[in-house]
């Protein structure tokens, strides 16, 4: 599935299954809300801090699936073509950065 195809899925669900969008900035929150839900996976799980007898069944998959809902939720309601979007940043981070990161002796 393409980001076109995503937010049109994300919209019919919105459509079929909820009432409204949540206004940007409740989905702002929700976001940050989503994020941080994968930050206490990603530091329990590959950072240094112990993970909770809780934490061990989280699945980091659906929490990033979260924030990727939301970011398509607040593309839909600002009328942004994530698609579009994410194409022209791709192309602008390959010219920008190619040499950039092949000459990072800290990547090596």
């Amino acid at each position: 599935m393409n980001i076109e195809n995503a937010q049109k899925a994300v919209d019919e669900w919105i459509n079929n299954h909820g009432v409204r969008y949540f206004n940007e900035l409740t989905n702002m929150a929700q976001l940050t809300e989503e994020v941080g839900e994968v930050a206490r996976i990603i530091a329990r799980r590959y950072g240094e801090q112990s993970e909770k007898e809780s934490d061990k069944n989280k699945d980091l998959g659906e929490e990033l699936a979260d924030v990727l809902f939301v970011v398509l939720c607040l593309a839909n309601q600002t009328g942004v073509d994530l698609q579009t979007a994410f194409d022209k940043k791709l192309e602008l981070k390959a010219k920008r950065d190619h040499d950039r990161h092949q000459n990072n002796k800290k990547l090596k």
